[in-house]
């Protein structure tokens, strides 16, 4: 599976990269059958974010390294080299870019979004 990383390099710049997840059969919860997982990562904490439809942010920086998976509705982010990506139901973004110009983002649905964000420990 893969899933998008926003990260910003030494000098401020936020890009988007994707990111390519191995997932391994795992006997994860028996007596259920094993299914396939990938490596588990620590996080803090979590919640939801819901966004009324035309919300739009000026340029910012994540607030925490967090995991954003779209519930419902549609975004587009725009990192700060300018490469914009859409991010629909089911899609995860992994805002790493803490520092720097950071990126805008907007909802593009009439109708709001709805994601959960996970805070992953450094």
């Amino acid at each position: 599976m893969k899933y998008t990383r926003l990260y910003a390099t030494e000098d401020g710049e936020s890009h988007f990269e994707q990111v390519e997840v191995e997932l391994s059969l795992t006997d994860y919860a028996p007596p259920a059958p094993p299914l396939k997982l990938s490596q588990m990562h620590a996080s803090t904490q979590f919640g939801f974010m819901e966004a009324p439809p035309g919300w739009s942010s000026e340029w910012h920086p994540s607030a925490a390294r967090s995991l954003f998976v779209v519930l419902t509705g549609e975004w587009e982010v725009t990192a700060s080299d300018g490469e914009s990506q859409r991010f629909s139901v089911g899609d995860a973004l992994l805002a790493d870019d803490t520092r720097g110009k950071g990126h805008r983002s907007k909802v593009v649905r009439e109708a709001g979004s709805l994601a959960v964000m996970i805070e992953l420990s450094e």
